[in-house]
């Protein structure tokens, strides 16, 4: 059994192509996937199903990806949960800076991807991730 057995995931990112790809990907884990294509879905949908995974694009129209993980955070801290626990986020970008990928870690981002990224090593970073929470 996959330790995304019964896991809710959000994949948030405004290429469909790439969404349908990850959606996908994530199925056969028998994960509960949502997507979004844009920030402020990404932030409704957060809030209203509680995702134990996001997996967020940073170029994002509404919100950037950015400003849906500063508000996931925001969040987490009024609810007083722990840095370190779900929703866990990987950023995704096809921007290489390396300062994008410092501010995504400040904000609580747990893995930070350029794209492309092999859907193995994300369904792989997901497991690691959601695993480590799956013992309580």
């Amino acid at each position: 059994m996959s330790t995304l057995d019964g896991k809710r995931i959000l994949l948030v990112d405004d290429d469909p192509d790439i969404l349908t790809t990850m959606q996908a990907a994530f199925e056969p884990t028998g994960a509960t996937v949502e997507t979004a294509n844009n920030g402020n879905q990404a932030v409704e949908l957060a809030e209203k199903s509680h995702p134990d995974l996001i997996v967020l694009d940073m170029m994002l129209p509404g919100r950037s990806g950015f400003l849906v993980l500063e508000k996931i955070q925001a969040e987490k801290n009024k609810a007083k949960k722990p840095r370190n626990s779900p929703p866990f986020v990987i950023m995704i970008t096809g921007n290489q800076g390396s300062r994008h990928k410092m501010y995504a870690e400040t904000l609580g981002a747990s893995e930070y991807f350029i794209k492309p990224v092999k859907l193995d090593k994300l369904i792989a970073t997901a497991e690691k991730l959601l695993g480590a929470t799956s013992t309580n």
